[in-house]
């Protein structure tokens, strides 16, 4: 992460005292082989009153070495023309052959009870 910023990485023990004191509604997920190769960094997130919260993902990163992804992919609203615009300019193709799955409620319980 520091290498990506362009900022100084603390010694090793300060980068695990900065994890430990992390916010309680953080999480950290790590892909690893023989060494960690990824890591993704993720918060709860407030939609608003009345509405269920879900999770956003703040970073993801990925060693140099697992690099050499095809692709990017994301999601927009389709009502949402401004932003298509925006996507259209950056040269992203729709893909209107996918669909948007979302899991919640009674649905996204049944499946955590499965795990």
């Amino acid at each position: 992460m520091q290498a990506y910023y362009g900022v100084f990485c603390p010694p090793h023990e300060a980068v695990l005292e900065g994890i430990r004191s992390r916010p309680q509604a953080s999480e950290i997920l790590l892909a690893k082989t023989d060494r960690i190769v990824g890591m993704a960094a993720f918060g709860a997130s407030y939609p608003g009153p009345g509405l269920k919260p879900g999770f956003f993902l703040k970073d993801l990163y990925v060693a140099n070495a697992e690099r050499g992804f095809g692709r990017i992919d994301w999601t927009a609203a389709r009502s949402n023309e401004r932003l298509l615009r925006f996507y259209d300019e950056l040269g992203g193709d729709r893909k209107e052959d996918r669909v948007f799955y979302r899991l919640e409620g009674e649905r996204l319980k049944v499946l955590a009870a499965k795990a």
